[in-house]
């Protein structure tokens, strides 16, 4: 697990620091994953509060959502790769290296 720092605002302008939650980080060699684990993220509020950490991560390597059901695996703007767990445990390749 893993912190990421966020600057924000509040309601009342207000400036604050929030600190999200990375669930997992993979090291092998130069290379890196992020990896967020939820249950689902069928809500766009649920998938948002997912990738907050994600993306405000500033560096460019590997970010994933792994999701309990099977999906179709799929990557948003953002370039977060979206996967169920079954996928994700049984493809190799699905860490990049």
């Amino acid at each position: 697990m893993g912190l990421v720092e966020q600057n924000a605002v509040t309601a009342e302008g207000k400036k604050i620091r929030k600190q999200l939650e990375v669930d997992f980080a993979v090291n092998r060699g130069s290379n890196r994953t992020y990896i967020q684990s939820a249950l689902t993220i069928a809500e766009s509020e649920k998938r948002k509060q997912e990738i907050a950490s994600l993306i405000h991560i500033p560096d460019s390597f590997n970010k994933i959502v792994v999701v309990r059901e099977y999906i179709t695996s799929w990557r948003d703007e953002n370039g977060i790769l979206y996967i169920g767990i079954e996928q994700f445990l049984l493809d190799e390749k699905v860490l990049g290296y």
